[in-house]
């Protein structure tokens, strides 16, 4: 069965003006428009953007896929200047050829003394760049950028690839206009769905279509020479193509918004996946796939099972690293440093081996897989049972359907008495149980030693802690002195060890004294242990001048000092998408303050307990008077890191009593 489908947009906005969307035709009246009709606040919008994917038939090859793209881009405002550039995703894995990027042709128009004027991207400014064993872009940035310039950018893709990559009808800047047309073989049957988590949607409608005569081309020589633009031969051929058309105007933005996991897991797309395959004279073939299917095929493939065999080139290594250690959890703690000591990340991430294990190994850098593939060979030789995990990180999604490139990325599960420990030895400061915020996304495929499969949660589930005590001495002059003690541990740790890794003592003291003008810090001491799984110490004295407000006889001031949260990092009214914070926190304060002589307490603020949807998050201050001293413990708790937007109203509202609550003073009175 043939079917069209159309797809309308529910927005009419009108454009200003006529346009014509051939390639090269730009007008003046678009190099002078000053705002986006949809969005005036935009700083680039895609005035046209056409996408046209068809498969040719090449002998000795089959079925070529070919993607055709044409992007009009108006750029507003310097703001808008990032996207000016461009990233080209292709393919390079095992068992097909290369993905071919054809007939790349791009263009910047700037309207100068009322003429316009074009200039060419040249081939040396477009780079190519390795992401994964499977995956490079190709990436360039267009010349001569100004306010208010059009760049035009055209190419094709060639693939000997079946599936169809995800299908954009949405972007981070307003599109005026959207075609989209794919064409698909009769022998090939996909199932086509609309991203369910997009907000924007559009509707689809169907309608048949008589079969159309189609271009068969011939070629005389082997195409996986990589030339697929060669002489070709074309004879028609009977066989009709599944069609599917969109026509969308006035398409508003993903905007994006603070704490997304990937704002691409929103987007409004066309995901299609091949379901089965019915050539003439042939028996039909279901290639739809299974999750058991998908992990049982990257286990085969000699870039990952084969990898977990290899032994004897870290054997005298692996007797070092375990000797005198009886203890299993010692034993992957010190097995996990040294491969992390031994074999640093080259920036590649992927699941299959880059360079192999045992190059990797030796020449002491590899990538992703290459990395934790090792520290699993090692683990199992010393006994212990540990197995590949496969995930995709947050920058590649959450997939909806099972395919190889569902997944991006490889840890090493470990079973224990205390139960499966997660490690990544790709990281410097990671440790057990402490992974990469990137692969912090949902649920991971274990794979067992007999190919068995199945999932397991990725989400955190034990509290990062952030400890602080602050002993202060109020001083006759109003300033305030003392010592500031903050322990950092596990997700809490990694994060602060990442921002800091490369800071000086001086960058240190610097970042603390931004949080008041007044504010002089010294003897700055930073503990980190070489083991990631200790906490971070930090320690350091201050000196806060105009630390104690006076007013009318009274004297104001807050207990947390410059500690406290000035205002909520929640500011949106409403939120379209979940709010991610990755890792459940503790953040405890515990205060001792010094009066100083001849002052005594005039009121103090009341204790309180505040909540947010019961215990996902809870603030408590307490405060209690003795004496010349004055002592609270201030804790904020959020046990939930995932807010859905229709509980963020609430999450904000009990954000912002946090910060009102901390922003409460102690008034003070002379005896």
């Amino acid at each position: 069965m043939k079917f069209v489908f159309l797809l309308t947009c529910l927005f009419t906005v009108q454009t200003a003006f006529a346009q014509d969307f051939k390639f090269g035709k730009v007008s003046k009246a678009e190099l002078l428009e000053t705002e986006n009709v949809l969005e005036r606040n935009t700083n680039a919008a895609i005035l046209y953007r056409n996408q046209n994917i068809k498969f040719v038939y090449i002998e000795d090859l089959g079925f070529i896929q070919e993607n055709h793209v044409f992007e009009r881009i108006k750029i507003y405002n310097k703001k808008g200047f990032e996207f000016a550039t461009k990233k080209i995703r292709l393919y390079t894995g095992e068992g097909y050829s290369e993905d071919l990027l054809r007939n790349l042709k791009a263009y910047t128009y700037t309207l100068e003394k009322n003429k316009i004027v074009e200039t060419k991207l040249e081939k040396t400014d477009i780079f190519e760049e390795k992401i994964s064993r499977d995956w490079k872009t190709v990436h360039f940035k267009m010349p001569n950028v100004k306010e208010n310039a059009i760049l035009e950018i055209r190419y094709v893709i060639q693939s000997e690839l079946l599936s169809i990559n995800d299908i954009p009808f949405q972007k981070e800047i307003p599109i005026n206009k959207l075609d989209v047309k794919v064409s698909t073989p009769e022998f090939y049957n996909y199932t086509t769905i609309v991203n369910p988590k997009a907000i924007y949607t559009p509707k689809i409608v169907q309608s048949s279509e008589p079969a159309k005569n189609t271009i068969m081309r011939k070629k005389h020589h082997n195409a996986r020479s990589g030339n697929l633009t060669s002489t070709i031969q074309d004879s028609v051929v009977n066989y009709s193509y599944n069609i599917l058309n969109s026509n969308l105007e006035n398409i508003p933005s993903l905007s994006n918004e603070d704490y997304v996991d990937n704002i691409n897991n929103y987007q409004a797309k066309l995901i299609m996946e091949l379901k089965s395959i019915q050539l003439p004279d042939t028996p039909f073939k279901n290639v739809s796939t299974t999750w058991g299917e998908v992990t049982k095929t990257i286990y085969e493939s000699s870039y990952f099972r084969d990898q977990l065999i290899e032994s004897d080139y870290f054997k005298n290594d692996l007797s070092q690293a375990t000797a005198g250690i009886t203890d299993p959890v010692e034993q992957i703690n010190s097995v996990f440093d040294f491969v992390k000591t031994k074999v640093k990340w080259n920036g590649l991430e992927g699941y299959n081996t880059d360079l192999g294990v045992k190059q990797a190994y030796q020449q002491g850098v590899g990538n992703v897989a290459d990395i934790n593939l090792i520290l699993i060979s090692m683990l199992r030789e010393a006994g212990l049972d540990a197995n590949p995990v496969l995930i995709s990180t947050k920058n590649n999604g959450v997939p909806l359907f099972p395919s190889l490139s569902s997944f991006n990325y490889v840890i090493c599960a470990v079973n224990s008495a205390q139960g499966i420990l997660l490690l990544d030895a790709s990281e410097p400061f990671t440790s057990v149980n402490v992974l990469p915020v990137k692969v912090l996304n949902w649920q991971g495929r274990i794979i067992q030693k007999d190919g068995s499969s199945d999932w397991i949660n990725l989400l955190v589930k034990e509290v990062s802690k952030e400890i602080v005590s602050l002993n202060m001495t109020l001083n006759p002059d109003l300033s305030a002195t003392g010592i500031v003690r903050s322990q950092f541990t596990d997700y809490s740790a990694l994060t602060f060890r990442n921002r800091f890794k490369s800071a000086s003592q001086e960058d240190l003291i610097k970042e603390v004294e931004s949080k008041n003008v007044n504010l002089q810090v010294s003897n700055l001491d930073l503990e980190v242990k070489d083991k990631s799984i200790k906490p971070v110490l930090l320690t350091y004295q201050y000196q806060l001048d105009h630390a104690v407000e006076e007013i009318k006889g009274n004297y104001y001031f807050s207990p947390l000092l410059f500690l406290k949260l000035n205002e909520t990092p929640f500011k949106l009214e409403t939120r379209k998408y979940p709010l991610d914070l990755n890792f459940p926190t503790s953040r405890k304060y515990v205060v001792n303050i010094m009066l100083p002589e001849g002052f005594e307490v005039e009121s103090l603020p009341a204790n309180e307990k505040l909540q947010y949807n019961d215990t996902e998050g809870e603030f408590t201050y307490l405060i209690k008077e003795n004496g010349s001293t004055l002592q609270l413990v201030i804790t904020l708790d959020l046990n939930n890191s995932l807010i859905l937007p229709a509980d963020y109203k609430q999450f904000k509202q009990f954000f912002e009593l946090v910060v009102k609550k901390q922003a409460e003073t102690i008034v003070l009175k002379k005896v």
